[in-house]
């Protein structure tokens, strides 16, 4: 999916939330225990729920690889149910992969050949050759690690050097020399708040995938307010908050609600931009 794509369906959709199926198999609804993939149903009906109100769904590897061969099978299962139903959704494979040059080549591979993803989550601590490989497929995203939503963000993320200059700031700028603003996104966490005035300062084009909405804490209308630009320039992350949302029958209408209501608030925050042109 193009850059300009995924603009249009944050247009007809007025919606940049994107859905983070987190699903653990130990907070699955009492009335799908028993199924023969239970978390397959949980996802099938979660995505049937909220995907008029996404334009983007984001399966964290690590829910999955923690189950084994059953858990790659569903979450396989999970990319291809999107692609032949809602093929206009944006997949990120939040897998936050980077190594080697060569073993980076070979995640690049499971990700975009072997899988179908659009995009994928990448830690840039090990540089340029652990990156490069998954900038190798057009039309797909590299989605950089840059200024992260955990407490533990605070350790290394904002250390300064002797000029003052901090690290996300050097991950920003470095990595805009591999890859342009049609083939990179940056991981920027919603509890940032004003921060996000900071990162627009050296990458002012760029999509930023944005978690810490909901659970987290984080505010939808900071992120809007110091984020959003002339393209939105957002995909904002929900997980808990939507998946989460109800623990009975009724879970999949539950998590619709709360995807509406997220989505509601996008819109009027999409005037902002409309407005303009």
């Amino acid at each position: 999916m193009t850059r300009q794509e995924l603009f249009n369906n944050i247009l007809r959709k007025q919606s940049f939330l994107c859905v983070g199926l987190d699903s653990d198999i130990k907070k699955l609804p009492s009335c799908l225990k028993g199924k023969e993939d239970a978390v397959f149903s949980f996802n099938k009906a979660i995505i049937d729920a909220t995907q008029s109100y996404c334009v983007a769904y984001k399966p964290n590897l690590a829910f999955y690889e923690s189950l084994g061969a059953v858990g790659q099978i569903t979450l396989e299962k999970t990319v291809a149910y999107i692609r032949e139903h809602y093929p206009d959704q944006f997949i990120i494979a939040d897998a936050k992969r980077g190594d080697i040059g060569n073993t980076s080549e070979m995640y690049a591979r499971a990700i975009f050949d072997y899988a179908d993803y659009d995009a994928v989550t990448v830690a840039p601590y090990m540089g340029e050759d652990s990156v490069k490989p998954f900038l190798l497929y057009p039309n797909k995203w590299v989605i950089l690690l840059a200024l992260t939503s955990n407490k533990g963000s605070l350790d290394f993320q904002l250390m300064e050097d002797a000029k003052g200059e901090r690290l996300f700031e050097k991950v920003l700028k470095k990595s805009q020399e591999w890859a342009t603003d049609e083939h990179m996104m940056y991981v920027v966490g919603a509890t940032q708040g004003k921060m996000f005035e900071d990162i627009r300062k050296y990458a002012p084009d760029h999509f930023l995938l944005v978690p810490g909405v909901g659970a987290q804490g984080g505010s939808l209308e900071e992120v809007a307010k110091y984020g959003m630009n002339k393209q939105c320039g957002l995909l904002v992350n929900s997980s808990r908050q939507i998946i989460y949302a109800d623990s009975s029958e009724n879970f999949a209408e539950a998590a619709a609600r709360e995807a509406k209501k997220v989505q509601e608030e996008m819109s009027g925050y999409l005037k902002w931009i409309t407005n303009e042109k």
